[in-house]
């Protein structure tokens, strides 16, 4: 058995219509950090129409962020599921420096490769 790797596409599609406000399961490092580079290629775009045509555009930004808030927190929960932490950890980022480093690590663990009380393994598949 192996853990496949999430494509860009699966992970956003995950992210925001199957699991959009889903904070039971997990989710493995591929579908996270796609997700994060998804976010941040959204803001680059939101930021470049933002400079086009002006106060809407930021209005426009804050409406993205608010619909791209509960999906974000839903996966950063279920990633540290993924590594056996409980989702209360997503707290540690209120602390500042030390809390979005650690979370930072976290998110950069292997999954564990063994089912636990958040569920099996995600996207495993026989070899």
């Amino acid at each position: 058995m192996f853990q496949r790797q999430a494509t860009f596409q699966e992970a956003v599609e995950s992210a925001l219509k199957v699991n959009y406000c889903n904070f039971n399961g997990r989710a493995s490092r591929s579908q996270y950090w796609y997700y994060v580079l998804f976010t941040a290629i959204l803001g680059v775009v939101l930021t470049i129409l933002t400079a086009i045509i002006g106060e809407v555009g930021t209005y426009i930004t804050y409406l993205v962020d608010l619909a791209l808030l509960l999906p974000g927190l839903g996966l950063a929960v279920r990633r540290l599921h993924d590594i056996n932490k409980s989702g209360w950890f997503i707290f540690l980022a209120l602390i500042p420096l030390v809390g979005a480093i650690i979370l930072i690590i976290w998110f950069c663990k292997e999954s564990d490769m063994q089912p636990n009380q958040y569920g099996p393994v995600p996207l495993l598949e026989a070899k």
